[in-house]
């Protein structure tokens, strides 16, 4: 999981920031990762299994898929979502292409970026669990499937539960501590 959501940032953040800055990119490549992001990740397990073998890397690959066009759509979203008025003052203060990414375009798509990443996260932890499941591997998913196979419903529920705690303290100290930072950081807060 965290190998998979790991690359799916390293791979979405720069080419959100690439799509929202080149026009002729975002109409042709940003609108097949639009028309990919509909497709649910799981349908890509089967094409995994073929490329990848029985083995962690096709479950890995499904996971990069289902968190990566998450996270460079709100990229993309949120680069183009900041105010031009703060790229003409850059300019005008004579600050370099560099700069205006770093010092720019990076900070004010921020929020956008935290939430490609929670949507990221949860995506990628639906596509581990779907992949668990339909994939023998050891894991909850797999723990899940032999509940059902032993007939054991409390097992199936007590699996449940545990996947939606580990989201929601997931949620909670991961995100919701950045989210407080930015929300601090911009004033945001009441």
């Amino acid at each position: 999981m965290l190998i998979g959501f790991a690359v799916s940032l390293v791979i979405g953040i720069p080419l959100g920031l690439v799509l929202a800055r080149v026009r002729w990119l975002d109409e042709t490549l940003g609108s097949l990762v639009l028309g990919l992001q509909t497709l649910p990740s799981i349908c890509w397990l089967p094409l995994a299994l073929l490329w990848f073998g029985l083995n962690d890397g096709a479950i890995i690959f499904v996971v990069v898929i289902g968190a990566l066009l998450a996270i460079t759509v709100s990229v993309r979203d949120g680069v183009k979502n900041v105010p031009p008025v703060y790229l003409r003052a850059a300019r005008t203060m004579g600050a370099s292409p560099l700069a205006i990414y770093t010092e720019v375009l990076l900070p004010a798509s921020l929020p956008s970026m935290i939430t490609g990443a929670k949507l990221g996260w949860s995506f990628a932890w639906r596509s581990l669990m779907a992949g668990e499941l339909l994939f023998v591997s050891v894991g909850l998913g797999h723990q899940m499937m032999m509940g059902r196979e032993l007939a054991d419903m409390s097992q199936v529920i007590a699996v449940m539960i545990v996947i939606v705690g580990l989201g929601l303290i997931t949620d909670y100290l991961i995100f919701g501590s950045l989210e407080q930072r930015v929300r601090e950081r911009w004033g945001l807060n009441a």
